[in-house]
């Protein structure tokens, strides 16, 4: 079974294994693996397998979820990663078979409502509006809606955000380009994501992409929580709910 171990520096605060239910990150007491830190929100991250894979969740914290050197919103684990969260670490140990699904009816350590930023529901609504509208693929689970979209981590854009809400997005410096890239010597399409039936592929176009730190020699097929890079912008590839 994987495991997680809350680490100060190199001395060991807790361990506590992954099973069929969400471990609770923050400073709040009432969490899997409680941080005792003032820079850690009370309910700021979460751990959990989904589709047989271990998932990395940030909450909305103040000061952000690390894995290894990377700001990130949602990631995929791997053996060996870590996992910082202010001055305190978490060791991943993947090494298991994946729990059964659990039940999405049973009480997590999730957020508490008046603790987290909470989208603002006219700007949900005409994002989910516009995808409708568009014929974008959507997957509904348990009552939500999860739309692809790509979160801008470092580097310069026009947006911080982009809902990908057509089958092409391009990436570039063109006025046709969802992601747009400023500054100078950017290409008009750096590189495209095309909507497929069975997902969406990030496609080279003038530069060639990098995919958790891998360049591509093709298309790939994007799953949730990917690492994109591009002519000095870090993308985060996700699916919101």
């Amino acid at each position: 079974m994987a495991k997680l171990s809350l680490m100060f520096e190199e001395r060991l605060v807790k361990e506590v294994p992954v099973g069929s239910r969400a471990i609770g990150i923050g400073r709040s007491p009432d969490n899997d693996l409680p941080v005792d830190n003032l820079a850690v929100s009370n309910y700021h991250a979460r751990v959990y397998f989904e589709a047989g894979k271990l998932v990395v969740e940030d909450l909305d914290s103040l000061n952000g979820t690390f894995v290894n050197d990377i700001r990130i919103e949602r990631a995929t684990l791997h053996d060996g990663d870590s996992i910082w969260i202010g001055k305190h670490h978490i060791k991943v140990d993947a090494t298991g078979d994946a729990p059964v699904p659990w039940d999405s009816g049973r009480k997590t350590n999730a957020p508490r409502i008046n603790e987290t930023m909470v989208l603002d529901t006219k700007v949900r609504r005409d994002m989910l509006q516009q995808a409708a509208a568009m014929g974008e693929r959507t997957q509904f689970a348990a009552g939500r809606l999860k739309v692809p979209t790509m979160v801008v981590l470092s580097g310069k854009t026009d947006q911080r955000e982009y809902a990908l809400t057509n089958k092409l997005t391009v990436i570039g410096k063109s006025g046709l380009a969802t992601v747009r890239l400023k500054g100078w010597f950017k290409p008009a399409m750096a590189a495209q994501i095309n909507q497929r039936d069975d997902g969406y592929y990030i496609v080279a176009g003038d530069k060639i992409p990098t995919v958790n730190s891998a360049p591509i020699s093709g298309p790939v097929r994007l799953n949730d929580g990917d690492l994109i890079e591009i002519c000095g912008v870090r993308l985060n590839f996700i699916f919101r709910e």
